[in-house]
């Protein structure tokens, strides 16, 4: 709150005891932290196993029970104690670009993973729009700098007319549309085309 002056426009809509997949733009290493301004409960995020495993960080990531995934290919067991802790009623952070977005584009072409995890749970997904994350092209460095950050908290989404379809990869590709242009709306472009 200090040193990034995050701010967050209302919190995570969570219901007590249900899970839910949160979702967000990917233009920081710290997004997560912003993101959890939104709530007193921990979001179990998606980190790629290389920051996991990093001594420096790897306290880091089992104090918040973050899932570490292999970004090469599908990572079943991550993907599998995704949906563990969403349907144990916890909330699930997943950013659907994959990695840090250092285009122009507004937003990079989206993984279905989250569209496959909120299937497989039976939960909602919290779509957010974070603007303003520092960023300096390393991993590490924005610790380091200042910033402006604040972070959209949309509506949830309901996707359960899509339940036991998550084998439909035409079903999880609009899925993941629909929450780009959603985090997108949330940014303020809702001319964005995913």
């Amino acid at each position: 709150r200090i040193l990034w002056r995050g701010t967050i426009s209302r919190p995570l809509p969570l219901k007590p005891g249900e899970g839910a997949i949160v979702v967000a733009n990917h233009v920081s290493s710290i997004d997560p932290f912003f993101i959890q301004l939104g709530t007193d409960e921990i979001v179990h995020w998606m980190v790629a196993r290389e920051y996991s495993l990093n001594p420096w960080l790897a306290w880091l990531f089992r104090i918040t029970k973050s899932i570490p995934v292999n970004r090469r290919g599908i990572d079943t067991a991550a993907t599998k104690m995704a949906i563990r802790y969403s349907q144990q009623g916890h909330a699930v952070g997943i950013f659907p670009e994959g990695h840090i977005n250092t285009t122009s584009q507004l937003l990079m072409p989206g993984r279905s993973g989250a569209a496959l995890v909120a299937l497989k749970a039976r939960v909602p997904i919290i779509p957010c729009f974070i603007s303003g994350a520092p960023y300096d092209g390393t991993a590490y460095g924005c610790f380091m700098m200042t910033a402006k950050t604040h972070v959209e908290v949309g509506d949830p989404l309901d996707f359960s007319e899509y339940y036991d379809r998550e084998g439909d990869r035409a079903v999880l590709a609009h899925i993941t549309k629909r929450i780009l242009a959603e985090i997108a709306r949330l940014g303020g472009h809702p001319e964005f085309v995913p």
